[in-house]
């Protein structure tokens, strides 16, 4: 990972772009330190959470709030990340300290380098951090939904869920799109000149 540099990249990652597999971070999950690449999580949907920094305000409450979830999108193969720029061991402190991250379950992945930052356009680089950014990636590194709020708006765990169930459809049903508030039982639509200003 320190090989790789943002000059090296093809510019920020978007929608319908593929995560490079050789992509890995340290992460701090289950008390321990190890390290994590994209290449590893291929065949597995990722929900991957940039935040700006720990110890803060609205950071615990979102982070907090993918945990309430965390067994819902395990059970559909969705592996949920959360990325800060801040340590391994600032993310320990955080986990041995606040009592919203001391419930995490799964991988707070650390990104000092800004590497992993910069590759998915989430960097101020002004401040070192990163904007409040939702990335959900399908099986083969596809990146299907990319979602980026003001640092004061925190995001709901439950509209990221219904975000990759729906990614997760269209996926497995090619020809279908799922109309707004798509929720898994609604139905679906199937693109045509003969829906041209039927809706």
């Amino acid at each position: 990972m320190d090989e790789l540099t943002y000059d090296d990249l093809w510019g920020p990652l978007t929608v319908g772009e593929v995560v490079p597999e050789d992509v890995s971070f340290p992460v701090f999950h289950n008390e321990e330190e190890h390290s994590l690449s994209f290449k590893e999580l291929r065949g597995k949907w990722v929900v991957l959470v940039f935040y700006p920094k720990d110890f803060t305000f609205i950071c615990p409450t979102e982070l907090e709030d993918m945990q309430k979830h965390y067994e819902r999108f395990q059970a559909e193969n969705v592996e949920v990340i959360s990325m800060s720029t801040d340590t391994i061991e600032v993310h320990k402190a955080w986990h041995d300290n606040s009592p919203a991250i001391k419930t995490i379950t799964y991988p707070m992945g650390a990104d000092p380098s800004h590497a992993v930052a910069e590759l998915f356009g989430v960097l101020i680089p002004d401040e070192g951090v990163t904007h409040r950014a939702t990335f959900i990636i399908d099986p083969e590194g596809v990146i299907r939904c990319i979602e980026i709020n003001h640092d004061a708006i925190g995001r709901s765990a439950a509209e990221t869920f219904r975000k990759t169930k729906a990614a997760k459809y269209v996926n497995e049903h090619p020809g279908n799109v799922c109309p707004a508030s798509w929720q898994e039982g609604d139905d679906t639509l199937h693109p045509g000149l003969d829906l041209v200003g039927k809706i």
